[in-house]
């Protein structure tokens, strides 16, 4: 499996013509103060899959922090069909709207994605504190 899309935004949205929007992409928040709350926000994950890693595939994507602590866990499956020659490899999007997502200190988190059998760094995030002014 290869990560080809890993991102954190304000909102996401598959269109119709198979093509998907993102709105807000960031990859830092400031915060007045810790544990600090992000009311929204959104993860949006795509994994092309290699042949052979068809059928039913167990997905799970961990936010942890530097010191390797876990934030939160999304777990589900995906159903990934055979590679057809001539086409694009399978693959699957993860829109994944998240709420009152908790970050108990400044510093750098990562979504761990798990799935082929490894984990894998997705992408990451810094929270740091809010200058006076500044939210």
């Amino acid at each position: 499996m290869e990560i080809i899309l890993a991102a954190v935004c304000d909102a996401a949205r598959e269109r119709p013509d198979g093509k998907l929007d993102l709105v807000g992409i960031f990859n830092e928040l400031r915060a007045p103060g810790f544990p600090a709350v992000q009311d929204q926000m959104t993860v949006v994950v795509s994994i092309a899959w290699a042949e052979g890693e068809t059928g039913r595939q167990p997905i799970r994507a961990d936010l942890i922090d530097d010191n390797d602590d876990l934030i939160l866990t999304i777990q589900g499956h995906t159903e990934v069909p055979p590679s057809v020659e001539g086409e694009a490899q399978p693959h699957t999007r993860l829109v994944m709207p998240l709420e009152n997502v908790v970050f108990p200190h400044a510093g750098r988190y990562v979504l761990r994605l798990t799935a082929a059998g490894g984990q894998h760094p997705a992408c990451s995030l810094y929270v740091g504190v809010a200058s006076d002014g500044e939210t």
